[in-house]
């Protein structure tokens, strides 16, 4: 580098068109890093090679940088090369942010928007995300951060980034549980996964039925069972193993999922519990119960019957 004053840290934005880069930029300018989108990448040395502005503040500020498929000159090999380049010449942390998405939902998210896909301009979505992501999989392979967008709102993007970016010392481990049911699918992004279906289900009961695992009844219940209090003791002594282990090596962030089959009673009461002894050791545990919300359903609940 020349006498550009070295930012805090580079992040390199890009993934499949659709699945948020938009967003995820617009938080990054939130949370006060400078960002610069669509930035073509002959120009990339040039950006990094100018101080700041005089009076623009915090020389140190972290810097986002978006890029895409629509990117002028981009090239996926040229890309790789000059992202090897930039992290052998930086002297700060240099890291690659690439947002995912299924193609069906971003087919869908196309298809509400009405707005073409960037590579398919005169075809149908679905031709120019195929493309797409034949494309962009040597960027993939190299990304730092692999986030995938297909089951996230808006918001809940921009939380999952603010988790990821935001704090003073990024390589702090940032751990989250949550709960989930298994007949809605499977967490994403979980590194952890639990399944609590061999307990008990209130769900059967009918005073417990339309409680949650955040109710003192459903928690008795739950913690009734004669398999309980061996398998969740040995779970949170397994954690308790990994996670320190995790921080060592350097791994930024961990999410760990409890699923039962709604997702509403036995998982949500699992995860409090897990949260609070992971809190009696010194982590902060953020908690988050994807399916609390879904309604009781017994066609859901029909295979796990007692």
């Amino acid at each position: 580098m020349t006498e550009r004053s070295n930012p805090e840290r580079l992040l390199l934005v890009t993934g499949m068109s659709g699945a948020g880069k938009s967003t995820a930029l617009n938080t990054l300018e939130d949370l006060g890093w400078e960002v610069v989108d669509n930035l073509p990448l002959t120009l990339l040395d040039r950006l990094l090679d100018t101080p700041p502005a005089a009076g623009s503040g915090d020389e140190r500020r972290p810097l986002a940088i978006g890029i895409d498929t629509r990117t002028r000159g981009f090239d996926v090999g040229g890309f790789v090369r000059r992202l090897g380049r930039v992290r052998e010449r930086a002297h700060y942390e240099v890291a690659l942010l690439f947002l995912d998405c299924s193609g069906a939902e971003l087919e869908r998210r196309y298809s509400e928007t009405r707005r073409p896909h960037p590579l398919a301009l005169d075809r149908p979505a679905t031709d120019g995300i195929a493309r797409e992501r034949e494309l962009l999989a040597a960027v993939r392979a190299v990304a730092d951060y692999v986030v995938d967008t297909t089951d996230f709102s808006r918001i809940q993007l921009q939380g999952e980034l603010r988790e990821r970016f935001a704090g003073e010392h990024p390589h702090e481990m940032v751990l989250s549980v949550m709960s989930f049911g298994f007949a809605r699918g499977l967490p994403r992004n979980a590194d952890l996964v639990f399944d609590m279906r061999f307990l008990r289900n209130p769900h059967w009961d009918r005073e417990l039925k339309p409680m949650t695992g955040l109710d003192e009844p459903v928690a008795r219940y739950v913690a009734a069972d004669t398999a309980y209090e061996e398998s969740v003791s040995r779970i949170e002594d397994l954690l308790l193993t990994l996670l320190p282990r995790y921080a060592q090596d350097g791994k930024a962030y961990v999410t760990v999922a409890f699923g039962c089959t709604g997702g509403r009673h036995r998982s949500v009461h699992v995860a409090e519990r897990v949260a609070d002894r992971l809190r009696a050791a010194g982590f902060s545990p953020t908690v988050a119960h994807r399916d609390l919300a879904s309604d009781p359903r017994d066609a859901i609940e029909a295979p796990q019957a007692r």
